[in-house]
This record gives structure tokens, sequence and C-alpha cells, in this order.
């Protein structure tokens, strides 16, 4: 992302000195993104609390988070807890120092008596312009949304639902000649700009030259869980619409149909695809139980 101007960098720098020791919640690439901005500005957490290891792959082997790694690979105490809800946790999270915690995806709702534990409270980082696109999925959401303007909040979190007043936002305009952008393109973006965001609004915050703002909550959206079934399209639908889910669920959980040839009905997930004539044209695919294709060799047979 790297967009900070010197006259920003250089602000943010002689404030390090001054930053609170930080803890941070995070699980998946989109925190590990976030991070390395922070990190990049001169901020870098003290402790971070990240889901536990999960089975992945076919052979379900038990994988660290993303953010897992990245603090590993950095000397960064790293924390695990299955839950928030024990007594161990919650004396952990007093014991450990932490002045200010940074909140980015952390994958579960974390509990007002942890947000109110460190002395600058908790800070979130969040995909949209709030108080739009509130909820689990604000980065795929915008894509299906065809929303071209977007960007991203900094705000004090609050066990209501993104509903936090905010301390900084960020606006995000996807170029015609770019949209609809790849959702994973989008999640990096944004993340990256969240970073940068967060890493000038922290020293701020600190000083207390910066007065939370009331979110005008009816102008709320908000957002779905993305689930699997979800991603199934009909050819037979409004192309443009179709290729914005193509779009928004690249790389999970993938927009797919079923094609019905030389007799079998085979699921067809799709990689990629553009508008042409009006009409949607698939160009990369992965039919079931083989690799990834173009469109047209799967056409000539060596699909099925």
């Amino acid at each position: 992302m790297r967009n900070v101007s010197k006259r920003q960098m250089s602000h943010t720098l002689s404030m390090r000195e001054e930053l609170p020791k930080i803890v941070f919640f995070g699980t998946p690439d989109i925190a590990v993104w976030v991070l390395s901005e922070l990190e990049w500005c001169g901020i870098v957490p003290s402790l971070i609390v990240t889901k536990p290891d999960t089975p992945q792959g076919r052979k379900m082997i038990m994988t660290a988070s993303p953010v897992s790694v990245w603090a590993q690979e950095r000397g960064i105490e790293v924390y695990k807890p299955p839950t928030l809800k024990s007594d161990e946790v919650i004396e952990k999270l007093r014991d450990c120092g932490g002045e200010l915690f940074i909140v980015a995806a952390y994958g579960k709702i974390i509990p007002q008596h942890i947000l109110d534990i460190p002395k600058y409270g908790t800070l979130n980082v969040h995909p949209s312009l709030l108080p739009l696109l509130r909820g689990a999925s604000p980065i795929r959401s915008a894509i299906l949304n065809d929303m071209h303007h977007t960007g991203v909040s900094i705000m004090l979190l609050t066990a209501g639902m993104d509903e936090g007043p905010i301390l900084a936002q960020r606006a995000v305009d996807i170029s015609p000649h770019e949209w609809p952008i790849s959702g994973r393109v989008l999640d990096e973006r944004l993340s990256r700009v969240g970073g940068v965001l967060l890493a000038e609004t922290i020293p701020l915050w600190v000083r207390g030259d910066i007065a939370p703002t009331e979110q005008e909550h009816s102008r709320a959206t908000y957002t779905k869980k993305i689930t699997k079934d979800m991603a199934e399209i009909s050819l037979a639908d409004d192309s443009y619409q179709n290729l914005l889910k193509i779009k928004a669920y690249d790389g999970w959980p993938t927009a797919y149909f079923f094609y019905e040839k030389n007799g079998k009905r085979v699921r067809i997930n799709i990689i990629d695809a553009h508008i042409e004539d009006n009409a949607l044209t698939l160009t990369r695919v992965v039919p079931e139980g083989k690799k990834e294709m173009s469109w047209e060799t799967f056409l000539r047979g060596e699909g099925v």
C-alpha cells in the first residue's frame, strides 16, 4: 500500500516513543496485511491473539492461522485461546500489559469486559465506510452490490455489531477499468489501506487529538455471512449479476454451476470470466475432479 505521505509518516514515527503497548486480535490474511502496514510504519504488537490451529487440506493437517505464522516469523508471542470467556483468558489479557487492543478480522465476538481492559480501549479496522456494510462480509458484499465507492473505517469497538463511534475513515474508489474487481484483490487493497490509516490514527488517539464521532445509525446497512450455497449461479440469469458473483466469491466459496455433458452432470467452478457483447464469457474453470483449464478446453471434451 505504502501511500502514507512523508509528512504523515514523519508524524507517525516521531510519536513512536509515545505509543502504547499493543495487543492485536486477528486470524486470516486480511489481518496479516493490516499488520504488515503497521510494521512498516514502526508499530509492532507485543502480543498476538488468534484462533487456534485448524485442520486443513485433504489430509486435515493441523495448520496455524496466517496471523500466527506472521507473528512467529518475527518472534512475537502468540496466544490461541479456544474461547475468550474463561477466567484464564481474562487474567492473561489483564496481565500482559496491553494498553491498546486492536481487532482486525479476528473471527470471534469479543466480550465487552475484554474490550474494556486496555487503557486506550479497543480499536477495530472495518473494511467499509460505516455505517454502510456492517457485519461479516463487507468487502465481498461491496462487489455483490456493485459499489465502486467503498473504503475503511477505524472505530472504537463496542458490544453492538460494528456500531462503535468512528475515529477515522478513508474512501477507496475502484477505477472503471478494474471493475468488477476480484474479491481477493479488494481484500488486500482495503486491508492495506486500513493498516495505513490505523498507523496514522493510533498516535493521534493516544494523544487525545481525536474525538470519536457517533455513527449515523439510521443509515446503517448490513451484510450476511457468506456460505457455500450462495455461490451457485445459473447461466440463464443476468450476465452482469453473475459476473459480480464470480468476482465476489473469488477464492472462497468460488462461484459454480452444473453442466450436462455426455450424460453426466458436472459441477463447474468458475475461476474467471468477463462480459463480452453483453454476454457472460467464461475463461478459466475447474470441472469437478479435474485441474484448472480454459472453458474452451472443457468444451472440446478434455474436461470430462
